[in-house]
């Protein structure tokens, strides 16, 4: 009894999801990993000899795989897809399912409408989880930098984070670890009681059990109260000493604290969409306050007039003649001396301004660049879901038209694509941070480049096209740069029956007789008119004139006489489709001779093969002749 159509798919559509699912854990594993290694290069450093306990290095892994979910699940996907069809094709299970009659598509659409609801679940996590995720992740690296502070002094600044102390270092050398030009200011015991060191260089490295800083100090001073100050005391002794080496103990608890999580909240990594549209609006109404401000601020200082410009002032103005004041004459009129205060005075200014603007640009500039990670990132929630539908759109033709599976040729293709797809996210992304381009077109362009190519590789596959036939593009550059084709008839050790070597050439007679013929009625010798080059039709003697000289030669390449073997090598291969128009349709021609400088660049190609055509044709003429002679020396007519 024949079971029904739909039992059939049913079942076809569970192997399918079966395979592809077997695949996608395992890729998402390993893509997963690879992005946590990513990760945790990066932060290598702020993990080694913290002596952190186990309980947070699990805790940091697993928030890194939440938030990394949304960016491995995409490149599993494709590489998943893509080892799967590939798996089919190769397994010629492909090729039964279409055999019976079951066409490509619907052979992807229960993976597709699984990659849909990867998606959501992606979107999900994005939105909801990962921001959760992200504070909490924020959190424990910022604390674990907090558990050795003194690798975060930075270089040119006050270090304030160790309670009661301010430590300076104007210069850190990172390969050996020393330190140059160093203050400390001791304020444990307050500010009145500040007890300060200056020294040349030293190190800062921290005692075993963690509890201290041990500070070694080279070459410097201290400076100390002797007793301690009061309001009543006039005078307050103090003593300095110098030193070679001093070593300075600074208590402090190494271990490790989490600190406050309420200070990354507001990062844009860490809000779902509804926070980042209301953090958008704010930042929107702040900047455009805080540029109105410093608009005001330069019309002020510039003009040196109030922004809040009345009428009255105006006829003020007209009324005293202050529109009609000559500086220049008054600088003319001026002194030497009075003329370079002036200047002084006036470069003095413009250099204030130009600090002033510099410092008010950065600081917009800033503003936009939060403002724009935040619309970002809302885009990105986006973008990466449908990632996962078009990277499933690219991997799974890939697949059907490879026909390769395992872990080498789908590896090597997925992460191309992903490394393609990965340089283009990134660089837009910064060209719409730093505001050069809209924040739209830095989200959306990785998408924009990426859906057309899943659309032409899901049609070609649909097609069964050999799209990756190294052939076929051999064959379309060689007719595109004009390459000549080349015979290679190779000598037979076996051979039945002779050629008719007498009618063989006799039909070498009658085939040079009509190429005579055509390149007196073509005029092959000379430059042709444009409507023979656009608008001619094609010739048929050439097709049969070629066709004739294929069979003699076809023939010839049977005989025993390597001599005759070998010459026939010799004829060329005939190019008949060049004296005709380039397109088959009327008004492809017209648009081709219109367009500068399509025109040209056509009519000079078909001028070359013009001329190439009546080279081919009379060297046939002079092999033909040198065959003839061959094989009456070889006695074989």
């Amino acid at each position: 009894m024949k079971l029904p159509h739909f039992r059939i798919i049913k079942k076809l559509d569970l192997f399918i999801i079966k395979s592809f699912i077997q695949l996608l854990s395992g890729t998402f594993v390993i893509c997963l990993f690879i992005f946590i290694m990513q990760m945790l290069w990066r932060s290598v450093d702020e993990f080694v000899g913290k002596g952190l306990d186990m309980t947070i290095i699990i805790q940091f892994f697993s928030l890194c795989s939440i938030t990394l979910v949304s960016e491995a699940l995409p490149l599993a996907i494709l590489l998943a897809s893509l080892m799967t069809f590939g798996n089919f094709g190769e397994r010629l299970e492909l090729l039964a399912m279409k055999a019976a009659g079951i066409p490509l598509i619907r052979i992807m659409m229960p993976i597709l409408v699984l990659c849909i609801t990867l998606g959501g679940i992606s979107f999900y996590f994005q939105n909801v989880v990962a921001p959760y995720a992200q504070v909490k992740l924020f959190t424990i690296l910022y604390s674990i930098k907090q558990t050795s502070p003194e690798v975060e002094i930075p270089e040119g600044v006050f270090y304030d984070q160790i309670k009661g102390y301010n430590l300076f270092v104007e210069k850190k050398d990172k390969e050996t670890g020393m330190l140059y030009k160093l203050m400390i200011y001791d304020m444990s015991n307050g500010f009145e009681n500040a007890n300060i060191l200056v020294a040349d260089s030293g190190r800062i490295d921290s005692t075993p059990d963690e509890q201290n800083l041990m500070i070694q100090l080279y070459t410097g001073e201290q400076f100390s109260n002797i007793t301690d100050q009061s309001i009543s005391k006039r005078n307050v002794p103090y003593r300095r000493e110098t030193f070679r080496k001093k070593i300075v103990m600074i208590p402090t608890d190494g271990k490790f604290e989490m600190k406050d999580d309420n200070v990354f909240k507001q990062n844009a990594k860490s809000q779902n969409m509804l926070e980042l549209q209301q953090t958008i609006r704010t930042y929107n109404i702040y900047n455009d306050s805080v540029g109105h401000i410093y608009w005001k601020a330069a019309v002020k200082s510039i003009f040196n007039i109030n922004t809040e410009y009345t009428t009255e002032d105006s006829t003020y103005m007209s009324r005293n003649n202050l529109y009609k004041i000559n500086t220049d004459s008054i600088y003319n009129t001026a002194t030497k001396a009075d003329k370079t205060v002036w200047k002084k005075a006036q470069f003095t200014k413009i250099r204030q301004l130009r600090n002033d603007y510099g410092i008010k640009s950065n600081l917009l500039h800033s503003l936009d660049k939060e403002l724009n990670k935040c619309k970002i990132n809302w885009w990105n929630k986006i973008t990466l879901s449908l990632a996962c539908i078009l990277f499933f759109f690219i991997g799974a033709p890939l697949g059907a038209i490879v026909r390769k599976g395992g872990l080498g040729y789908p590896v090597l293709i997925s992460v191309a694509i992903f490394i393609f797809y990965y340089l283009l996210n990134t660089s837009a992304f910064k060209m719409a941070r730093e505001g050069e381009w809209h924040t739209f077109i830095g989200s959306w362009l990785s998408t924009f480049v990426m859906a057309p190519l899943g659309i032409l590789f899901t049609y070609q596959s649909n097609k069964d096209s050999a799209i990756f036939n190294m052939d076929s593009y051999k064959e379309f550059f060689r007719i595109l740069f004009c390459i000549r084709e080349k015979r290679n008839i190779a000598f037979k050790e076996v051979i039945i029956d002779d050629p008719d070597y007498a009618d063989g050439i006799a039909r070498l007679d009658h085939i040079i007789n009509n190429g005579d013929k055509f390149i007196e009625k073509n005029k092959l010798n000379r430059l042709p008119a444009v409507k023979d080059i656009f608008f001619k039709e094609k010739d048929s003697s050439i097709d049969e004139l070629n066709d004739n000289l294929e069979k003699v030669i076809e023939e010839f390449g049977n005989s025993r006489n390597k001599k005759v073997v070998a010459k026939i090598n010799y004829f060329p291969v005939l190019s008949v489709d060049t004296i005709v128009s380039p397109f088959t349709k009327k008004w492809m021609n017209i648009a081709s001779l219109i367009i500068f400088p399509i025109g040209i660049l056509i009519y000079v190609r078909a001028v070359k093969f013009r001329f190439r055509l009546l080279k081919d044709l009379n060297k046939v003429k002079t092999n033909a002749q040198e065959l003839k002679e061959i094989l009456i020396k070889e006695k074989l007519v």
